[in-house]
């Protein structure tokens, strides 16, 4: 069994998929399996993963489009690594990305999730600089006192032990911002989140994506996400100061957004 399983899921990402996909496959870390799970694309992904021949690549379709949270779940279950990496079809890894991470989770067993910083790029490939949060909250005390505030931790970037992640899955109620309520699950239940502050990801923003346009009111995303997560937490008898903090943050969140609405309204851009 390969000791690592990549998770791609895919839809409409043929432009930057060769590059996706062959940036795991060229890893000089080689135990692997690489999982692509094609969510019922249109524009040609189809073509470009069958064009790859490595044995490594496992390829799978799902019956029409299923959405992300089904995709990442069914990848899951497909998995049959020690660890799982996460990565998205028009992302870039850089080749020792999995060399590190696997080495470091080896090192250190009482860490279940290992991210990294990543370099953000557009989409011809143009280095656009680092996202703040990420860059600002590296060691995991940042990280503990970030996460019920803010999302500080790249999906993409992630190594996770593969027994982790399969005790908290990813949830349909949290759909577009399912890595963040994972990572909140997670330290509500106590796990260990570390981040490597060497970049070891290009991550691709592009025009239309959610990253881009929850940007034009991003408060009141955080507020929804962390205020579901807390009355699921409170519902299920855990209180701790994550939950709490999250749960009274949301709050705050909901504030910032109609102050921003209502700039907007007087001074329209």
């Amino acid at each position: 069994m390969p000791a690592v399983s990549i998770i791609m899921p895919v839809y409409n990402a043929a432009p930057y998929l060769e590059e996706a996909i062959g940036s795991m496959l060229k890893q000089t870390y080689t135990d692997l399996e690489c999982i692509v799970i094609n969510d019922g694309s249109t524009d040609g992904s189809d073509a470009v993963v069958r064009s790859f021949r490595d044995p490594r690549l496992r390829y799978l379709e799902n019956d029409g489009n299923k959405g992300l949270v089904y995709t990442l779940n069914r990848g899951l279950d497909e998995a049959r690594g020690k660890y799982i990496a996460r990565m998205d079809g028009d992302d870039i890894s850089l080749p020792e990305r999995l060399d590190v991470q696997v080495a470091y989770m080896e090192k250190h067993p009482e860490v279940d999730v290992l991210a990294s910083v990543v370099r953000l790029i557009d989409a011809q490939g143009n280095p656009t600089g680092y996202w703040k949060e990420d860059r600002d909250h590296v060691q995991a005390e940042a990280i503990n006192a970030m996460l019920p505030v803010n999302n500080c931790i790249a999906h993409p970037s992630v190594l996770v032990r593969t027994e982790v992640l399969r005790s908290f899955r990813y949830l349909n109620s949290q759909a577009q911002a399912e890595d963040y309520d994972l990572w909140l699950r997670m330290r509500s239940a106590g796990r260990t989140i570390h981040k490597l502050e060497q970049p070891l990801l290009l991550h691709r923003i592009l025009p239309g994506s959610f990253t881009r346009q929850r940007q034009q009111n991003v408060f009141f995303k955080l507020a929804e996400t962390k205020l579901r997560f807390a009355l699921a937490e409170l519902r299920a008898g855990h209180r701790n100061r994550v939950v709490m903090k999250a749960g009274l943050s949301s709050f705050s969140d909901y504030g910032k957004g109609y102050l921003k609405e209502m700039k907007h309204w007087i001074s329209p851009e």
